[in-house]
């Protein structure tokens, strides 16, 4: 099993900078890719980024050029580095996990507010 702890979200002025953080514990040795995934308001939930247990990373075109997805080893710990926010970023973000054996294991989420 694999437990996930968000952390960094808040309130944040449009154009502002947010750096969100996974930490992951337990079996973290079966962890394949990570991924920061987001839900709006009203909205179903939707990937933003993911890297994968060997550093490849993709973004989702909304995003691309203004978020960083980055993972410390030692730490077990993925980091969600988001620049640039707008309104339309406000939402929960969520953390998850798929291991090398299928299974697939989400966190509670980080509230993060875009507004003026």
């Amino acid at each position: 099993q694999v437990r996930l702890v968000e952390s960094g979200g808040g309130l944040v002025q449009p154009g502002g900078s947010l750096r969100l953080s996974c930490a992951a514990s337990g079996s973290t040795f079966r962890i394949n890719a990570t991924g920061w995934y987001r839900q709006a308001p009203g909205k179903q939930r939707e990937l933003a980024a993911t890297i994968t247990r060997n550093g490849i990373t993709n973004y989702v075109d909304p995003v691309k050029g203004r978020f960083s997805i980055s993972r410390d080893n030692a730490k077990n710990t993925v980091f969600l580095q988001m620049n640039s926010l707008k309104p339309e970023d406000t939402a929960v973000y969520y953390c998850n996990v798929e291991t090398i054996v299928g299974t697939s294991y989400w966190g509670k989420g980080t509230l993060v507010t875009v507004s003026s």
